[in-house]
């Protein structure tokens, strides 16, 4: 019977075929005939596509590997490292969620290109409602902090009053923010000058602190309630005042109504017009030692005008009188007035051109008093006086009426 023939050796990973094959042959004994081997051509259609496969497989590992990038990422302050795909920062942007508007801060701008190991920095701008020294305005910052919107804007903080704490974080709802700057006032009072740094909302704050005290009736040159500008000099002003009451005359007033019965330029009082009054207050103050001008504050009425009427003539004057029209009127009245209408005696007894008294006067139909009546009405009672009393009336210059 033959000898067994033995099993063949399988190949251990990572040794060459053939001194694995000579060693199990030294084991073992004589091997059986190895297999004829395969044609030249057929081995390199087998190889060549596992070739290819892994080749490619090397290369988009290689392309992977560049495309990932690690950037370092802060929003509002907080840091944070992360591996990203994205070409520019506003795809990073977008693939993170992070809406930016016009007032947010993004540095690189979100156009630019991303590269490996780069730092982007987001803040979001936040609304301020900021009041300055008094002055208010609407504005944006991209500071955390009240302290950092200080700075951002310029704003001097150094001995200012802030309506909070320079610690405090702006959210990013916004923040209303009240600063008074810290400035300097000259205050003149009692004859001195004080001057101070303040940063006090009024100018009756700074009075305070400067240690002026108003009393009574005292005020500033300014409103007190203003707001005190750097450099601003106010003035106290010491006020001591009284009141007084006056009583004073209402004027009356003269109604004229026309009458036929009465010859032209005659006027008869109807009515006597009577004066009103009224009570009046005035305020008199003294300003650092100076009397002011009377204040009027109240008014009283306490008695009512009387309204005067008045007749005035309108009948037209008769153009003659029986047994005086030839007379020389024009020389009496040059020798009595010097031909003026309105002429008075020094004692004021006599009027007119024919210096009339005025009982005389009313007696022959006049109004009033004889001066003030026009020269043709003197002339007319002139006339009719001459009728009743001949040139009498007139001792030294009667003669001149019959003078030719």
């Amino acid at each position: 019977m033959p000898a067994p023939v033995p099993a063949p050796v399988p190949a251990v990973p990572g040794r060459r075929r053939g001194s694995g094959g000579r060693r199990a042959a030294a084991r073992t004994g004589p091997q059986p005939p190895a297999a004829p081997s395969a044609a030249p051509g057929a081995s390199w259609r087998r190889i060549l596509p596992q070739a290819l496969v892994v080749a490619f497989l090397a290369g988009g590992t290689t392309a992977f590997v560049a495309a990932d990038k690690a950037v370092r990422l802060t929003v509002d302050g907080v840091p944070r490292t992360l591996h990203t795909f994205a070409d520019g920062v506003d795809e990073l942007l977008a693939a993170e969620d992070l809406g930016v508007g016009p007032h947010d801060l993004v540095a690189p701008a979100p156009g630019a290109p991303l590269r490996d190991g780069q730092e982007i920095v987001v803040r979001y701008g936040r609304p301020l409602r900021l009041t300055v020294d008094g002055r208010r305005s609407q504005v944006w910052t991209t500071a955390r902090t009240v302290e950092g919107a200080l700075r951002q804007f310029g704003i001097r903080a150094e001995g200012a009053y802030l309506s909070a704490l320079r610690t405090a974080p702006v959210p990013r709802e916004g923040l209303t923010l009240s600063v008074r700057t810290e400035r300097s006032v000259t205050f003149l009072a009692d004859g001195r000058e004080r001057t101070l740094r303040t940063n006090a909302a009024t100018v009756e704050e700074a009075l305070r602190q400067a240690g002026i005290t108003l009393h009574g009736q005292d005020t500033t040159s300014v409103p007190p309630g203003s707001f005190p500008r750097d450099g601003q000099t106010v003035t106290v002003l010491r006020i001591t005042g009284t009141r007084e009451v006056r009583e004073e005359r209402l004027p009356y007033a003269t109604e004229r109504v026309e009458d036929g019965t009465l010859f032209a330029g005659t006027e008869v009082v109807e009515r006597a017009g009577r004066p009103g009054a009224r009570r009046v207050t005035y305020s008199l103050r003294t300003v650092n030692g100076v009397r002011q001008k009377p204040r009027r504050i109240a008014e009283e009425t306490v008695r009512e005008p009387v309204t005067q009427l008045v007749r005035v003539g309108t009948r037209p004057l008769p153009d003659s009188v029986a047994g005086a029209d030839g007379l020389d009127w024009a020389a009496l009245a040059h020798c009595e007035s010097g031909g003026r209408p309105s002429a008075t005696d020094a004692s004021g007894t006599y009027g007119g051109l024919y210096q009339f008294d005025v009982r005389t006067w009313q007696a022959l139909g006049g109004s009033g008093r004889p001066q003030d009546a026009p020269g043709a009405e003197q002339t007319y009672r002139a006339k009719k006086l001459y009728v009743q009393r001949g040139a009498s009336p007139w001792p030294h210059c009667g003669r001149r009426l019959t003078r030719g």
